[in-house]
């Protein structure tokens, strides 16, 4: 093209025939790259942008959303100029290398930038499935765009220095401490996701539990170099990747798909309080429905022992008797197996710890059938709540350390007592 226009000039004895003949040729390349892009940014994809929000898919809206069509574009526009380029300037050297290289590194660039829109895409639409529950999505995406920009980095420099691609990858190797160096939380956080993943050790929106890193809720993204934890006062932490294969961490959700979430908590009894039951005391503790079984089977067995003693039984010393203490923990055992909102199928338990300056830990240990946190809490306070209001029907008391409040009922007392 070049030819005809500057044969027309020559023909009309126009000067400069021969730049002139190249800027025009420029400015026709430049008047349609920039019709092209008119007829691309202002009608195309404007029109493909209302009908993708006027639809009812998300994947259609995704496409918009993530440039993906206004990349295409601009790789489209890149290809034009490659075109043109070889038509219309084939013949001026210089320029037509230097457009060259430019219209390739551009069509590379926006190849790369659309790899990135798919990748945003697919992490987008599979975010409610259940593969991205499994995998760390997110780190595996970041994973491929590193290691496609590290690709596409060398395609680049390659073409920008006239070599090829291998030779720049052979003279790689001497590099490789610098690139081990420069990419060290990458590589760490790669490997440290594909271990969590295959090992199954963590997935989004698990409960974690890293206090190394004052890391407590719910686990709300996997990256290639991070993790971000949710904690449950709103805050959020940021944990590295591969922290997580190195140092320990608690995970949750076995007790979440278990169904049932522990209760582990101790009342301290008043050990001044312990005592034989009397018969007054029996005869009324034989009214609970809980504990009249319990009480009866207990009464055959003591009798039954008993009657082989030989010693003095008015002795208290010389025979069994039922205790408060133990009447108490059964009663509470068989209250707990009746409680609508205890998990039967899993452990059970009501039993005393070593006893010390605190009075006698007499401790609970069973699970909720439910793991909704408000509900657990609920359901934990009202156990508690109904056994510290039960205890004295047993006689029992909670240990509780004298207060301020106790020194000054105990010194009034002993101010209005007469004295001698």
């Amino acid at each position: 093209m070049q030819h005809q226009i500057l044969f027309w000039l020559h023909h009309f004895e126009v000067p400069y025939a021969t730049p002139l003949s190249l800027a025009i040729v420029i400015a026709i390349v430049l008047l349609i790259s920039l019709l092209a892009h008119w007829l691309l940014h202002r009608a195309v994809l404007p029109m493909l942008k209302r009908r993708a929000y006027a639809s009812s898919q998300q994947w259609a809206k995704s496409l918009i959303d993530n440039h993906l069509f206004n990349r295409f574009a601009l790789l489209l526009q890149g290809v034009l100029l490659n075109i043109q380029i070889d038509l219309f300037l084939s013949n001026s050297e210089p320029l037509h290398a230097v457009l060259l290289v430019f219209s390739q590194v551009w069509m590379m660039l926006f190849l790369l930038l659309m790899l990135f829109s798919l990748l945003d895409i697919l992490l987008e639409l599979s975010a409610n499935s259940t593969l991205a529950r499994q995998l760390p999505l997110r780190g595996i995406f970041q994973s491929i765009k590193l290691v496609a920009a590290i690709l596409f980095a060398i395609m680049i420099i390659s073409v920008l220095m006239g070599k090829s691609p291998l030779v720049l990858i052979t003279g790689l190797g001497a590099m490789t401490a610098v690139l081990m160096l420069v990419f060290k939380d990458p590589i760490l956080g790669l490997v440290a996701g594909i271990q969590l993943s295959a090992n199954d050790m963590l997935k989004l929106n698990d409960w974690l539990d890293m206090p190394k890193y004052g890391a407590d809720g719910a686990v709300i993204d996997i990256g290639l170099t991070t993790v971000k934890v949710r904690n449950w006062d709103n805050t959020i932490t940021t944990i590295p990747t591969y922290a997580l294969i190195a140092d320990s961490f608690k995970n949750w959700r076995g007790m979440s798909e278990s169904g049932g979430r522990r209760i582990k908590r101790s009342i301290n009894i008043d050990t001044t309080s312990i005592h034989f039951l009397n018969n007054d005391e029996l005869a009324q503790l034989q009214h609970a429905q809980l504990l009249t079984p319990y009480i009866k089977q207990k009464m055959v067995e003591i009798e039954q022992h008993n009657a082989h003693l030989s010693s003095d039984l008015d002795i208290p010393l010389n025979k069994r008797h039922l205790t408060n203490i133990g009447t108490f923990r059964a009663w509470l055992e068989a209250w707990l197996k009746s409680h609508p909102q205890i998990h039967q199928n899993m452990t059970l338990m009501v039993r005393q710890l070593a006893p010390g300056t605190d009075g006698l830990p007499l401790e609970i240990y069973v699970f909720t059938n439910t793991t909704v946190w408000l509900e657990y809490e609920r359901i934990q306070a009202d156990i508690f709540d109904y056994i510290y209001a039960v205890l004295p029907a047993f006689g029992l008391r909670v240990h509780q350390t004298p207060t301020g409040h106790d020194w000054r009922a105990f010194a009034a007392n002993a101010e209005n007592k007469p004295h001698l």
